[in-house]
């Protein structure tokens, strides 16, 4: 059995982690930058090699054996220390050049980041920007990437993460809705006209449930769960929704509606591994995006408790 692990091919172990991760062949060929028919091949091998079977098929991917669940905590810590071991590595990099890949949801990426990033390049042009948008959680400790801008805290160890403060939100509506529908005077009457909600997600039910309005699924007319696509039903004239003040704010098509009324806040963080956070070209970028993500927030809000 020694001579079996001295000779184990690494990329073999870390193929298996990764289909135990996403649950099928082609989620882990997407992660690792490969093809499905290689991942395949590469599980095969490794079955072979150990003498055992890894995975069983199912109807939606693949299935642990009992086997491969045994064998997986070994795995994922050989892995998590060869990630470590690129990740000090890459920390020492001392040249303020090379990629820098950031990870933030689609809303964000679309409507925030694109001005920050252009004058990033203009200031730095040696450092280039790899920018994923991703409503998912992106693995920083497994390099998916270097700076992620997310809603909440990362509760990961070697995590270095960052209260920028909190993002106003508002009741928006267009003005092509309201000259249809007409501008609601009371909170009553705007309950009486089409509003924009979420699909699956009971989150804006249970805020306004929160300020006393009963709401239900069957309260909005419309109902998106993606962000970027709710945002443009709103700017359509599909109803009366939520949106980020300063991104609706300064679109002419669109009207605040009650600003005095209290809604709750996005908490607005940065994140990055501890190696990585120390490499010149990742904090320049860090600090860029602090600087520049500190605009957008409420005065004052910075490290105050997410809400």
């Amino acid at each position: 059995m020694a001579n079996l692990f001295d000779s184990l091919d690494w990329a073999l172990v870390q193929t298996f982690a990764a289909v135990a991760r996403y649950g099928s062949l082609s989620g882990a060929a997407r992660a690792l930058g490969t093809s499905q028919p290689t991942v395949g091949r590469q599980i095969k091998s490794l079955e072979d090699a150990l003498g055992v079977s890894l995975f069983t098929r199912q109807p939606r991917g693949l299935a642990l054996t009992q086997t491969g669940a045994e064998l997986l905590p070994h795995a994922q810590r050989m892995e998590e220390t060869v990630n470590a071991l690129g990740l000090a590595a890459a920390g020492r990099t001392e040249t303020l050049s090379g990629p820098v890949r950031i990870t933030a949801s689609l809303f964000t990426a679309h409507h925030i980041l694109p001005p920050m990033l252009a004058l990033l390049r203009q200031q730095e042009p040696r450092i280039s920007i790899d920018l994923m948008p991703n409503d998912a959680t992106d693995n920083l400790l497994f390099r998916e990437a270097d700076i992620a801008l997310r809603m909440y805290r990362a509760e990961q160890l070697d995590i270095v993460t960052r209260h920028l403060g909190e993002l106003e939100l508002g009741l928006f509506a267009a003005r092509s809705y309201l000259q249809r529908a007409g501008t609601p005077r009371t909170l009553d009457e705007m309950l009486q006209r089409d509003m924009i909600g979420y699909d699956r997600s009971d989150l804006m039910i249970r805020g306004m449930r929160d300020v006393g309005i009963p709401a239900t699924r069957a309260s909005f007319a419309t109902r998106c769960d993606n962000n970027g696509v709710y945002h443009e039903l709103l700017r359509a004239g599909c109803g009366i929704g939520v949106a980020q003040a300063r991104v609706a704010g300064a679109d002419p098509q669109l009207v605040r509606l009650f600003p005095e009324f209290p809604l709750p806040t996005l908490p607005l963080y940065l994140a990055a591994h501890e190696a990585m956070r120390q490499t010149p070209r990742v904090r320049r970028v860090w600090d860029h995006l602090a600087r520049h993500l500190s605009e957008w927030v409420i005065p004052g809000s910075a490290g105050r408790p997410a809400a």
